[in-house]
């Protein structure tokens, strides 16, 4: 056990005035608490070490990164400092755009974002329009439920639940405006995307 002792040492108060002296005994103390991590059960070298003087053979090359398509997603709203808000990503073709937002957990659907306030991806609310900026080459042509529910809005308005990218061996470049109903600037991709996005 720890032994404590608190005493008045010639001060004018005292919290108790009646009593000069206090023994608390207090637990032994715990040693402090340990992070244990999960054993290792095997163990594989990747390398051995060399002796002085020899040469490290190089490393194998990377494999071809698998095909993929290259989005930048803008949402609607500015940052703070007037830029436009974009978010870049990459996904396997052959996928719903709804799928690969929301996989990639990208605004959708807005004031909507409610169970009850969208289909889910049925595609009979319309709640999950964008605007394809760049690539529309890349998406499947619209659907009957789209030409249902996009009429009266841009040829480039697609339903995101119902825009199939590429095959799964596309590559490309699409450029999706998030949300365009509610729009707040005009936004040049040309001139705002990074070259390594340009790049297909």
């Amino acid at each position: 056990m720890t032994l404590l002792q608190l005493s008045p040492q010639n001060s004018t108060t005292s919290l108790f005035p009646n009593s000069h002296h206090f023994t608390i005994k207090l637990p032994p103390s715990k040693p402090p608490n340990h992070l244990n991590f999960p054993t290792v059960k095997k163990l594989r070298a990747l390398q051995t070490a060399t002796d002085a003087g020899q040469s490290v053979p190089a490393p194998p090359p990377p494999e071809d990164e698998p095909p993929l398509v290259k989005f930048a997603f803008v949402h609607s709203v500015l940052l703070p400092d007037g830029t436009p808000d974009v978010h870049y990503r990459k996904a396997r073709g052959g996928q719903k755009l709804r799928e690969i937002m929301l996989d990639n957990n990208l605004e959708l659907y807005g004031p909507y974002s409610r169970p009850l306030l969208n289909c889910g991806g049925g595609g009979t609310c319309a709640t999950c329009m964008v605007e394809v900026v760049e690539g529309r080459e890349l998406l499947n042509p619209r659907t009957e439920k789209e030409k249902e529910k996009l009429k009266k809005k841009p040829k480039n308005w697609r339903l995101a639940c119902q825009a199939i990218v590429g095959e799964p061996d596309s590559r490309g470049l699409v450029v999706i405006q998030q949300l365009p109903e509610w729009k707040a600037h005009n936004w040049n991709y040309a001139k705002e995307l990074p070259e390594d996005v340009l790049q297909i």
